[in-house]
């Protein structure tokens, strides 16, 4: 860990101990201060001065092999944009719902992108997903991706992206299957 970084990281591993109220993540529990500050289960989708939808702020990462992996790599499909990390416990705890996420609606065109905001290399991630079977893509994000979504302040984040590439919902804290659920099913029509 960078000397830059300690103080923001020990603030974070404490508060996110204090929003962290049990051995399961209580939907809404986040790892990051701001959610004691603000607690919100959902937020508004990013919108221009005129108050339209906008679309989702592109991006490319490199995925956990290194490979270059772009936004509109999933055109036309419904992207659960999940920011995360793996020091995070209410991000750990919705892995799971993520995964059956994945597993159930992907032939319905869902796919769940994991955004690991972890610092470093790729490896420790790597591991760790292959530990907790993760089956969607995992992309290792930069601190500029994490500003274009508005500065995600919490962890886990999540977006709702709809086939046309629009920013239509998104979760602040951990969430679960039923959550995630009632954000996609309505784009699956």
């Amino acid at each position: 860990m960078k000397p830059k970084h300690l103080p923001i990281f020990l603030l974070a591993l404490g508060l996110g101990f204090l929003g962290y109220r049990s051995s399961t993540a209580a939907p809404g529990s986040a790892c990051l201060a701001t959610s004691l500050l603000a607690p919100r289960s959902s937020m508004q989708p990013i919108a221009n001065s005129t108050g339209k939808v906008q679309a989702a702020p592109a991006w490319t990462l490199q995925n956990l092999e290194g490979k270059s992996v772009k936004l509109t790599d999933f055109k036309g499909k419904v992207v659960v944009l999940n920011f995360w990390a793996t020091w995070c416990p209410p991000c750990r705890e919705e892995i799971p719902d993520l995964i059956a996420l994945q597993k159930q609606y992907a032939a319905q065109g869902v796919v769940v992108v994991g955004v690991s905001m972890d610092e470093g290399d790729a490896a420790p991630v790597a591991r760790f997903a292959k530990k907790m079977g993760i089956n969607y893509p995992v992309v290792m994000g930069k601190p500029e991706t994490a500003e274009a979504y508005d500065g995600i302040q919490v962890l886990p984040t999540t977006f709702i992206i709809d086939r046309q590439g629009n920013v239509v919902d998104g979760l602040q804290g951990a969430t679960d299957r039923a959550g995630f659920e009632a954000k996609i099913k309505p784009l699956l029509k």
